[in-house]
C-alpha cells in the first residue's frame, strides 16, 4: 500500500492534534465521581495508603480484586497526588486514551493505512469507548492498550529490516507492562505474526523466534488471570457452566454485537440484556455460520481488495477472543458483552472504516469525526455518579437485576429506604430466585423496622442459597432482636461455619452470649473477632464492657481506650470509660470523660445520673444537683438520680 497523503507532514504533530480533539470531546467526564467497582480499586483499597499496600499489590495475589500491578501502582501513585478526588483519575484515563489515540495514528501511517488520520479519530472519538475511559476501574484498558500500542510501535520497524538490537527487548519490556496492567493484551504476539504475514506474505524465522518467549509469557499471565477470576472474583457457579457448544454460540454472536455498536453507537449501556443460549435454536448458529463465510469471503477477495480487510477482521477477533466466552470472566453472570471488552479489538474495523471515509473524502471524515465527538461527549455524563449510572442502565435495560441491585444499595445508604424497597421489589418482580435481592430487601426491610418482611426474604434467600454467611449473619440479627436468642445463636454459628472468618458475625455472637449470661463464652467471641480484625472498634468496646463488671479494669480501659482511638468518640464507649476509670480512682478522668458522653447523647439520663455522682465525688456539689436534676427531667423516677439527689441535699429534693 502507499503511504496516505498526510504521511509527509510529522505524524507526531498531527498525533497530537488529535489527542487534543480527544481531551475536549471526553471533556463530560472529567467532572465525574466514582461508579461500581471503584470502591475496590481506589476508594475502599487500603493498598493505595501505605509503601506496605505497594508492597502487597506486587507480591501478594488477592490484595487487589485482580493481579494488575502496573494498573494498581499507577492507581497507588495517584492516591499520594490527590487522595479520593476522583477528577485526577479521569484526567489520566482521559489522557492516557487521548495518547492511544495518538499512538494508533502513527501505527497506521507506519503501516501506511490509507486514511491512518481518519482511522484514529474513529478509535479516539467512539462512543463505545466512554466506558474505558469514564470508569476509573478500567484504568486497567486505557493503560494496558497504551503500553500495547507502544510495544507495536516499537517493534515493527524490525519487520523492515530494523536491525537494532534494542528494539525487540523494548517492545517485549512494554508487553509485559500491558500484561501487568491487563491481561487481555495476550494476544500481541499473535497480532505481531498477523501483521508480519500481512506485511512480508509469511512469518520470517527472526519473527517467530522473537514471539515465542512472547507467548510463553502471555499464556502463563492468561492462566494466572483465570485462576483469579475463578477463585478471588468468583466467577464460578451455575452463570459461568456453559457447555462447549454454548460456549462457541456466544463466541460466534459476540463480534456481530460489538460491529453493531460501531456502526451504529446508540443505546450504549452499561450492563446489556444476557442472551438465552440454546444450542437447539436453529437461527443461533447463523453467527458462527457467517463469521466463518465472511472470513472465506474476504480470504477469496483478496485479489481484489488486498489482504487489509482480512487482516482487519482476523485482528478483530483474535484480540476479542480473551473475552468472547471461552473463558469465565466475572461480567458474565450479568451479560456476555460490554463496551469495554473491544476496546482494542475496535481498532480492525474502525482502521477500515477509516479507508471507506478517507476514499470518501474529507467531508464524509469531518463529519463522522463531529458526530462521534457529539455522542461521546453526551454519553460521559452518564458516568456523572453511581446514581446516574445505574439509572441510565435501568432505562435501556429495564430487566436486569443487577443496576436495580446496586440502585437499591445506593439509595439505601443515602437513608432513602422506601426508594430502596421499591427498586428491590421491581428486580424481584422478574428476578424471583436472586438471592441478593432477597438479602439486600431484607436489610432495608429490617433498616425500617419491618423485622418479620425480612426474617421472610432472608429465609428465602437461605432456601436459595444455604452457602451465604452474610445472609444467616443478618437473619441471626433478627432474630436476637426478635428476642429469639437460641434460633440466633444457631443462625451465627452456621455463618462461621461457612465463614470462619467474619469479624462482625463473632461479635453479634457475643453480644447474644453476653445477654445469655454466658460471659465466658462471648468473651472467646469478642476475642476471636479482634483476631481476624485487630481495628474492630465494636468489639473492642463490647470486651472492654464485658471486663467491667468482672473488675478486670485495666483490661476494660485497655480494650475502651482502643475502641474509642479507631471508632472515634461514642457515648457508650466512654460511659464505659468512665466506670472504669472511676473504678480506678481516677474521677477527673472520669468526669472529661463524662461531660463528653453528655454532650454526644444529651439524652441519657444514665449518663447525667453517674456525671452527677462523680462531680459529687470531687466536691462539685452544685453541678452534681444540675446532673442529677437533669437526669430526672429526662426519666422522671430514675431511682439513682433520685437518691444520689437525697442523699446530696440531706433528704429533701
Amino acid at each position: 500500500m502507499a503511504p496516505t497523503a498526510g504521511s509527509a507532514r510529522s505524524p507526531w504533530l498531527v498525533a497530537a492534534a488529535l489527542a487534543a480533539v480527544t481531551v475536549l470531546a471526553y471533556g463530560s467526564v472529567l467532572g465525574a465521581g466514582f461508579v461500581w467497582d471503584d470502591d475496590d480499586y481506589v476508594t475502599a483499597n487500603d493498598t493505595l495508603r501505605s509503601l506496605a499496600g505497594l508492597w502487597r499489590i506486587w507480591t501478594e495475589p488477592g490484595a487487589v480484586p485482580q493481579y494488575y500491578p502496573l494498573t494498581f501502582t499507577s492507581l497507588w501513585a495517584e492516591f499520594q497526588l490527590w487522595g479520593l478526588d476522583a477528577r485526577g483519575y479521569h484526567l489520566t484515563n482521559v489522557l492516557l486514551h487521548a495518547a492511544n489515540g495518538a499512538l494508533v495514528y502513527v501505527l497506521l501511517e507506519r503501516l501506511a493505512v490509507p486514511g491512518a488520520l481518519a482511522g484514529a479519530a474513529l478509535f479516539a472519538l467512539h462512543p463505545v469507548h466512554v466506558e474505558s475511559v469514564g470508569w476509573i476501574a478500567e484504568r486497567k484498558n486505557v493503560l494496558s492498550g497504551f503500553c500495547y500500542l507502544a510495544a507495536l510501535l516499537v517493534y515493527l520497524p524490525r519487520l523492515d529490516g530494523d536491525g537494532a538490537r534494542w528494539r525487540y527487548p523494548a517492545a517485549l519490556a512494554l508487553y509485559v507492562a500491558a500484561l501487568l496492567a491487563k491481561t487481555v493484551t495476550c494476544t500481541w504476539p499473535v497480532v505481531v505474526l498477523l501483521v508480519a504475514w500481512w506485511r512480508q506474505r509469511g512469518w520470517p524465522r527472526p519473527v517467530v523466534r522473537d514471539m515465542l518467549p512472547a507467548l510463553v509469557v502471555g499464556f502463563g499471565a492468561g492462566l494466572l488471570t483465570m485462576w483469579m477470576e475463578t477463585h478471588h472474583v468468583g466467577a464460578r457457579g451455575a452463570d459461568w457452566s456453559l457447555t462447549p457448544l454454548e460456549r462457541l454460540l456466544v463466541a460466534g454472536r459476540v463480534p456481530w454485537f460489538y460491529l453493531r455498536t460501531l456502526v451504529f453507537p446508540v443505546q450504549l449501556t452499561f450492563i446489556y440484556p444476557r442472551w438465552a443460549i440454546d444450542v437447539t435454536a436453529f437461527w443461533q448458529w447463523a453467527f458462527p455460520a457467517l463469521t466463518l463465510l465472511v472470513l472465506a469471503g474476504l480470504a477469496a477477495a483478496r485479489t481484489r481488495w488486498g489482504n487489509a480487510p482480512l487482516v482487519a477482521a482476523c485482528f478483530f477477533l483474535i484480540t476479542l477472543a480473551p473475552a468472547a466466552g471461552f473463558v469465565d470472566v466475572y461480567p458474565m453472570r450479568y451479560s456476555f458483552v460490554a463496551d469495554h471488552f473491544q476496546y482494542l479489538a475496535s481498532l480492525g474495523p474502525l482502521a477500515l472504516a477509516g479507508v471507506v471515509l478517507w476514499r470518501l473524502g474529507r467531508p464524509a471524515v469531518l463529519v463522522a469525526a463531529v458526530l462521534l465527538g457529539a455522542l461521546t461527549f453526551v454519553r460521559g455524563y452518564a458516568f456523572a455518579d453511581a446514581e446516574t449510572l445505574w439509572r441510565d442502565t435501568i432505562a435501556k435495560n429495564p430487566g436486569a437485576s443487577m443496576p436495580r441491585l446496586n440502585l437499591g444499595m445506593l439509595l439505601q445508604q443515602q437513608g432513602r429506604l422506601d426508594e430502596a424497597i421499591a427498586q428491590y421489589e421491581r428486580a424481584l418482580g422478574d428476578h424471583p430466585d436472586e438471592a441478593d435481592l432477597h438479602d439486600n430487601l431484607g436489610i432495608a426491610l429490617a433498616t425500617a423496622n419491618r423485622i418479620p418482611e425480612a426474617t421472610a426474604h432472608w429465609r428465602r434467600a437461605l432456601v436459595l442459597a444455604p452457602g451465604r454467611a452474610g445472609t444467616r449473619g443478618n437473619l441471626g440479627n433478627a432474630l436476637a432482636a426478635a428476642g429469639d436468642l437460641p434460633a440466633a445463636v444457631a443462625e451465627y454459628e452456621a455463618a462461621l461455619r461457612i465463614d470462619p472468618n467474619n469479624a462482625d458475625v463473632y461479635n453479634n455472637l457475643g453480644n447474644v452470649l453476653a445477654m445469655q449470661g454466658r460471659t465466658g463464652e462471648a468473651r472467646a467471641r469478642y476475642e476471636a473477632a479482634l483476631r481476624h480484625d485487630p481495628s474492630f472498634s465494636g468489639a473492642h468496646g463490647n470486651l472492654g464492657r464485658l471486663h467491667l463488671p468482672a473488675g478486670r479494669f485495666a483490661d476494660a480501659e485497655r480494650h475502651l481506650r482502643a475502641a474509642l482511638a479507631l471508632g472515634g468518640p461514642s457515648p457508650g464507649a466512654l460511659h464505659a470509660l468512665a466506670q472504669t476509670l472511676r473504678a480506678r480512682e481516677q474521677t477527673p478522668e472520669a468526669i472529661v470523660a463524662l461531660r463528653e458522653a453528655a454532650r454526644l447523647a444529651p439524652g441519657d439520663a444514665d449518663i447525667h445520673t453517674d456525671l452527677g455522682a462523680a462531680l459529687a465525688a470531687v466536691g462539685d456539689h452544685a453541678g452534681a444537683r444540675t446532673e442529677f436534676e437533669r437526669a430526672l427531667a429526662l426519666a422522671p423516677g430514675h431511682p439513682a438520680a433520685q437518691a444520689n439527689l437525697r442523699a446530696l441535699t440531706g433528704g429533701s429534693s
